[in-house]
């Protein structure tokens, strides 16, 4: 009977017929509002109705902080620092490939050296030539406009004369403490290394002017000082720099502290180097450690 009932139900379902939906009241049963519709307005009012309820739902979740409710989604001041931690990491890598392109052009100027380096930031889009040429136009441009720039000149207020044989300048030793690598050009290691107590502080060998004090990713902290009579000192891997490029130093100044930065390291030292006319020495033949 049940099944008799069913199939007759559905029969008068029919889209022609005529309907009515109206609002009761619940104690006097009076009626107090109705419509009426017919099979196929029904269909077209439900079809509204669906499409307003997504229209809706969608606009209440991208334009209204509703939104931030949702499980997972995240809110105002997290989007904000996400976008800058964004900005900060693309900033900070911008900044790496151009400092240690900077540092490379400027190590090949000092040195006057031939060494194949990258001409152009590793984020650049032309593409990486090794450099080749010896004294290329580019060089000597390169050149230039450091020796003009006026916290790089250094043909001025030198407290020494220049020409002076190295043999007769005293050098102070930038650290206190025991070698444990030695300066050895065969194996590519142009300076010595020196370990020390942990927080030790590195001081400059000479009178001098910062020209790099910047952070690269092998050498980490990395400080090259020029002295007169063509002199250059370099302090590689320290925790800290505490001089900025452009400053003016003191024999016996402090500059640095010692540490374990960048790739290149086996533990925490200090990696000295002493270059005249653009050649590497050996510091412990000028410099008591």
């Amino acid at each position: 009977m049940d099944d008799d009932r069913k199939k007759r139900s559905l029969k008068r379902l029919n889209f022609k017929d005529k309907y009515r939906l109206g609002i009761y009241n619940d104690t006097t049963y009076e009626q107090v509002f109705h419509f009426r519709l017919k099979g196929r307005e029904v269909l077209v009012v439900l079809v509204i109705f669906i499409f307003l309820l997504v229209g809706l739902n969608t606009f209440f979740i991208a334009f209204t902080p509703i939104r931030e409710f949702i499980p997972g989604y995240p809110n105002k001041e997290t989007r904000r620092i996400m976008q800058n931690n964004v900005l900060k990491i693309d900033s900070l890598e911008n900044e790496i490939a151009e400092w240690t392109h900077y540092w490379n052009n400027s190590i090949r100027v000092l040195s006057g050296s031939s060494t194949q380096i990258v001409q152009n930031p590793p984020d650049s889009n032309i593409e990486n030539k090794p450099f080749v040429d010896v004294r290329s136009k580019q060089d000597s441009i390169f050149r230039d406009r450091i020796e003009q720039e006026e916290k790089f000149d250094f043909r001025e207020n030198l407290s020494f004369k220049k020409g002076r044989n190295i043999a007769e300048i005293h050098f102070m030793a930038p650290l206190k403490g025991k070698i444990t690598s030695k300066f050895n050009s065969k194996e590519n290691h142009l300076g010595i290394d020196i370990v020390s107590s942990p927080n030790d502080v590195v001081v400059a060998t000479f009178d001098g002017t910062v020209i790099v004090a910047e952070w690269t990713i092998e050498t980490g902290n990395t400080i090259l000082i020029q002295h007169s009579d063509n002199i250059v000192s370099v302090y590689k891997h320290n925790a800290k720099l505490l001089k900025k490029q452009g400053s003016k130093v003191k024999t016996g100044d402090a500059i640095a502290i010692m540490g374990n930065s960048g790739e290149l390291t086996y533990g925490p030292h200090l990696h000295f180097e002493l270059w005249n006319s653009g050649v590497p020495i050996d510091p412990e033949q000028y410099i008591v450690f």
